[in-house]
């Protein structure tokens, strides 16, 4: 599924890197403690977390996420904007709690419950 389908059905807002949003979406990882993401997360994954300073960028590329979703409609910092656009990680922000998104998420990517 592509990120551009993802922010329609969750109204998802892009901050950023909408030239990106045809990006294939391979799975999913929700947390903030960057260590935990680094160490668990894989390529293609859409990254949900509250954080929303630059670091999670250099998490994002590192890892080669699809995307970062950004919860409960906090705003990123302009840094973690700029970075991002370097980098080319789509920012998405959702005006839902954490919880939410990934259920939303899970349900998307996995009609059957796979």
């Amino acid at each position: 599924m592509t990120l551009e389908t993802i922010c329609e059905r969750l109204s998802l807002k892009c901050k950023c890197c909408w030239e990106n949003l045809k990006r294939e979406v391979t799975g999913g990882y929700a947390g903030d403690l960057l260590s935990d993401v680094m160490a668990n997360s894989t390529a293609g994954n859409i990254w949900v977390t509250r954080q929303v300073h630059q670091n999670i960028v250099a998490v994002a590329s590192l890892k080669e996420h699809a995307a970062i979703v950004i919860v409960q409609g906090a705003t990123p910092e302009k840094e973690t904007l700029d970075k991002a656009t370097k980098e080319g990680i789509p920012i998405l922000v959702a005006d839902m709690a954490e919880f939410e998104v990934v259920g939303r998420l899970y349900q998307l990517l996995y009609p059957a419950g796979d």
